[in-house]
């Protein structure tokens, strides 16, 4: 179990970093789908920021403060279920999933660091 928690929790940390380095970079795709879905440009920072600090969170978890780690990936799973919530409130399901799979790495990210613990 714990090399199924190191390799689901390195998936999601480099996802999460990239799509972080996406926002902050402010990636077309980014702002065409926060355009599409009603979420201002103005909160494309600190969603960015958000994304990265689960990912930041997550690796100290890997590297040994496992109650981080299970704080980041809980984050990260909140963090997602709302962005899965804006997206049906728009109406907007063609990409749906995306955050999807972003919510799915998160819940097992969670799940595995406190079965390690």
């Amino acid at each position: 179990m714990f090399a199924a928690y190191v390799i689901i929790t390195v998936v999601t940390i480099v996802a999460n970093a990239w799509v972080a380095v996406a926002d902050l970079t402010r990636a077309g795709f980014v702002l065409a789908n926060m355009a599409e879905v009603g979420v201002r440009r103005s909160w494309l920072v600190p969603l960015g920021v958000l994304k990265g600090a689960g990912a930041v969170g997550l690796l100290v978890g890997l590297l040994g403060l496992r109650p981080l780690g299970v704080a980041a990936a809980i984050g990260l799973v909140l963090f997602f279920a709302g962005a899965l919530a804006v997206h049906v409130r728009a109406h907007v399901f063609h990409n749906f999933a995306f955050p999807g799979a972003y919510f799915a790495l998160a819940i097992a990210s969670a799940v595995l660091a406190i079965g390690a613990s």
